[in-house]
């Protein structure tokens, strides 16, 4: 076979070639990682603590979370509000000219003139309905609190597991570029051997079918990276050109979650601890004030006054009397029947309906506590024996790479079997990654579940 460069060493050219391909791989890998940063706009580090911060600056469901509390303020305020009579500055003019009455009877022409300045208080105040609607927004209040701290801590929860999904999707692309990369360079040695006629070509067609598939596979990877970041930068009300990187290479298992504690303790501390029990326990006090005040607040009377205080000046024709001041004062009871008041069944009715809605609904949120708690206990369990065999996996799959590359240097091997250990090693990396991400979002969802403060360890 006639060689293509006569007076160079074969050993040089080979060299030669394939410095010249790492060289071109770096300089098309950099101006990509160009091309990307400059497609989607500056990246932002971050970790999981400042994730945790921006949850509750910036989120927009805790936003609107603490909105709703300010709502219940309001409310509290203007039902305690009804208590407080009303005043009315007024000034009035009255000019009569024709018949009028007399106090004995008789009608008479005459021509006068009276005019008032002053202010009146004007009160008529349902004690009964403002006792036990103050009462009801009082607990109405406190359910909104409950739930705001509900949205804090549904939110931070989703923000732990997205930014480990993210750290996950960063390892995935660490990992199969790292797989691109050794069969590259197991690609270019075998071209190299099949034009020096050392090697038979199929394999070497074999290999690039690997390295496309990687290629492939990093592509992907890159882009389930990108959405992770995405999604993280919606949570966090971020804006999604920014590129979000981890502060984490790659996923490390946490120790977050107490095994040592039994279901029935977990669910017990559970049952104390979630602000939703809380809310729905106010919800729960809320139906019963509405019903009382359904059954007893009729019985309580209105209380209706007027007060005026201010001066009066008048005469006859355009004549003015030395006017002076004038002090009126009025109170009295009411009771109101029907429809708001005294015998109102349907209010009577749907108040007993509405308040066992409220009861039902606290019944089905304590089943679904308990039931993420035995979940998520399961769960973790399960993962960290994931963990240690994903981990055996790993460890086994290095060592079948590498007895593999020592049978095919001895001349024993075949190019299958180390694409196959390659695709093993790739596979149990991947794996393993998965897994140690899934124990620790799990570990995150068992302490949410238990109504514990997320945290960085």
């Amino acid at each position: 076979m006639r060689r293509p460069f006569p007076g160079i060493p074969a050993r040089a050219l080979t060299l030669c070639i394939l410095l010249s391909a790492v060289f071109s791989g770096a300089a098309a890998q950099e101006s990509t990682q160009q091309t990307t940063a400059e497609g989607t706009g500056s990246t932002f580090p971050i970790d999981l603590v400042t994730a945790l911060r921006l949850a509750g600056a910036r989120n927009l469901d805790v936003q609107l979370a603490r909105t709703a509390v300010q709502d219940a303020h309001a409310n509290y305020y203007s039902a305690v509000e009804r208590f407080l009579p009303t005043f009315v500055p007024a000034a009035s003019y009255l000019h009569h000219t024709g018949r009028d009455q007399r106090v004995e009877g008789p009608l008479i022409d005459v021509t006068k003139h009276n005019e008032t300045a002053g202010v009146t208080a004007l009160a008529e105040i349902p004690v009964g309905e403002a006792l036990f609607q103050t009462l009801q927004t009082r607990q109405l209040l406190a359910a909104a609190d409950a739930a705001q701290t509900a949205q804090e801590q549904d939110t931070q929860l989703t923000v732990a597991q997205q930014y480990l999904e993210l750290v996950n999707a960063g390892a995935l692309v660490e990992v199969v570029s790292q797989a691109l990369a050794i069969s590259q360079n197991y690609e270019q040695q075998l071209n190299e051997a099949v034009r020096i006629g050392t090697a038979f070509k199929g394999d070497a067609f074999r290999v690039q079918t690997q390295t496309r598939r990687l290629q492939l596979d990093l592509t992907r990877a890159k882009e389930q990276r990108r959405l992770a970041a995405t999604r993280l930068a919606q949570t966090l009300h971020l804006d999604p050109l920014v590129d979000l990187v981890p502060a984490e290479r790659e996923p490390a298992p946490l120790a977050l979650a107490d095994l040592n504690a039994t279901p029935d303790a977990l669910v017990r501390t559970a049952l104390q601890n979630r602000p939703e029990l809380t809310q729905t326990g106010s919800l729960i006090a809320a139906a019963q004030q509405a019903r009382r005040g359904a059954l007893y607040g009729p019985l309580i009377p209105t209380i209706g006054g007027r007060a005026f205080a201010g001066e009066l000046g008048g005469g006859v024709g355009d004549t003015d009397v030395n006017g002076g001041p004038r002090r009126e004062y009025g109170v009295g009871l009411s009771w109101k029947i029907g429809p708001g008041g005294l015998f109102d069944l349907g209010r009577i009715k749907a108040s007993n309906a509405n308040l066992t809605v409220a009861e039902v609904k606290d019944e089905k949120m304590r089943d679904a506590i308990a039931r993420q708690v035995v979940d998520g206990y399961t769960q973790v369990q399960s993962l960290f024996q994931q963990v240690r065999d994903a981990r055996l996996n790993v460890s086994s799959a290095e060592e079948t790479l590498r007895l593999t590359r020592g049978r095919k240097e001895l001349g024993v091997g075949t190019v299958l079997e180390d694409i196959q250990a390659q695709q093993d090693l790739e596979k149990a990396r991947s794996d393993l990654n998965t897994v140690v991400t899934q124990l620790n979002q799990q570990q995150y969802a068992l302490l949410y579940s238990v109504g514990t403060a997320l945290h960085k360890p």
